[in-house]
């Protein structure tokens, strides 16, 4: 039987933090992002083969219904634009507090591989500024992106330098990742209009694959669950997944590797829509060709927080992870700081049977780290963005800190059967684990839980061996 406070803890955060679409306070409602004839929010994704293909998002004011989009390939010469060719671009309608605004998204086809291209949305007369991009080349090569877990809260004024920053450290990602909880609220305008702010230009140049949280989605008058009406119409991602979760759950493959975004809120809310996703990810993953596979969801298969554990998730989906050699699977929720892998302490962990597993948060929010066991590197009270290499035989991963300081650091080797070898090297670097509790906790915790946070910080350094 489940205890009292893994129930409290499920309700808690699978339950309550539905209310997306609860009032904004006085002061976050003065905080407004208007639409206008000129476009903004503009950002690039995925409708189909990103070799040959390329879609692109973005917003204006209801005035705008014939929307198009210009592409040229990129030329160092400022006499181009007359001889770009027109998009025209499909608009979608959303209202929200009473407020009528169109998005518009357009699908770049006929492309050609491992290409740089320009291009501008608009109308005709009122246009986006150029924007660069590169198509992804259409055989295997080396694959850069980013990966940011939580940013949720404090968004333009605090995960703006999460976002700035990964991108100075990694300029030429081919991809953007986010492992859900982009915004607090899940139709508030003004939470998405600061996400879009924070990005900037960024999102116009580097394709995003977005992940819904559960603070994405809300449930209407009559309690039915809906993801962000935000969502489908602002993100441009594949619509080969799972019936019912389209743009939720999804594939890319790009270059060699396969990326697989699963919607673990949905899941988690419905057993009848884990198990459709759980066999839609079987068939995803037989017919799979490449070398690698990475897998992103929200809710973690192990937590980085006591008191927080989706069993039924992780057994589901771990069996499959396992069976089809998944490399690595990228996480959020816990606003934690955690990477390890599902081996027993004591065993080698050269030869993992597993993914890695990775629990990160980019935003401000912060909770307590549980270091639980199958943790090898963890982190609290810090934010992070994550830059991950990959290429025929190796996957390099690094985790920064916001202030661009390397805070983490493996390699997956791969030899020529698909074994994946770990090549730890945290070890190596200068910075010591940040496991300092938030100084909110370190005010509210009762003397007793202090005690016992201590008595899992001195056993969890016992194990690695740190002084």
């Amino acid at each position: 039987m489940q205890s009292f406070s893994h129930l409290y803890f499920r309700f808690i955060f699978a339950g309550i933090l539905l209310a997306a679409g609860a009032a904004a306070t006085h002061a976050q409602e003065n905080k407004s992002y208007p639409a206008s004839a000129f476009p903004d929010r503009v950002i690039l994704g995925y409708k189909g083969d990103p070799a040959t293909s390329q879609a692109v998002n973005w917003r204006t004011d209801s005035t705008v219904s014939n929307a198009i989009a210009a592409i040229h390939e990129a030329d160092p010469s400022p006499d181009f634009p007359a001889k770009a060719r027109t998009v025209q671009a499909a608009t979608h309608k959303v209202v929200l507090d009473g407020k009528t605004v169109h998005y518009h998204e357009a699908n770049f086809g006929d492309l050609k591989p491992a290409t740089q291209y320009v291009y501008r949305v608009g109308d005709g007369k009122s246009w986006s500024e150029w924007f660069h991009f590169k198509t992804a080349s259409d055989k295997p090569a080396p694959v850069s992106f980013l990966y940011f877990g939580d940013a949720q809260n404090d968004i333009r004024s605090l995960w703006s330098r999460a976002v700035r920053g990964a991108f100075a450290t990694m300029p030429k990602a081919n991809l953007m990742i986010h492992a859900g909880d982009l915004i607090n609220n899940s139709n508030a305008d003004y939470q998405w209009g600061e996400w879009f702010e924070a990005g900037g230009w960024i999102n116009g140049m580097v394709p995003n694959l977005a992940t819904p949280g559960n603070h994405e989605y809300f449930r209407d008058e009559k309690r039915n669950l809906f993801v962000s009406r935000h969502w489908k119409p602002q993100f441009a991602l594949p619509e080969n997944g799972p019936e019912g979760l389209s743009e939720t759950a999804y594939y890319v493959d790009y270059q060699g590797v396969r990326f697989i975004s699963l919607d673990s809120q949905a899941a988690i809310l419905d057993s009848t829509t884990m198990k459709k996703q759980a066999a839609w990810f079987e068939r995803v993953m037989t017919n799979n060709p490449h070398r690698w596979t990475v897998v992103v969801h929200h809710h973690p298969i192990y937590s980085t927080k006591n008191g927080r554990d989706n069993d039924e998730w992780r057994q589901k989906m771990e069996p499959l992870y396992k069976k089809h050699k998944v490399d690595i699977v990228l996480q959020g929720h816990d606003h934690t700081y955690g990477r390890g892998l599902n081996i027993p302490v004591g065993q080698s962990r050269k030869k993992p049977d597993g993914p890695i597993y990775v629990v990160s948060v980019s935003g401000p929010k912060m909770y307590d780290i549980g270091l639980q066991n199958w943790m090898d590197r963890a982190a609290s009270n810090t934010q992070l963005y994550q830059a991950i290499t990959i290429d025929q035989n190796k996957l390099a991963f690094k985790a920064f800190t916001v202030n661009g300081d390397l805070y983490d650091a493996f390699d997956l080797n791969k030899d020529k059967n698909g074994v994946n070898t770990l090549v730890e090297l945290s070890n190596t670097l200068k910075m010591k684990e940040r496991l300092d509790l938030p100084e909110h906790y370190m005010k509210t915790f009762k003397e007793e839980e202090l005690k016992e946070y201590n008595q899992r910080y001195q056993e969890y350094k016992k194990r690695k061996g740190i002084n």
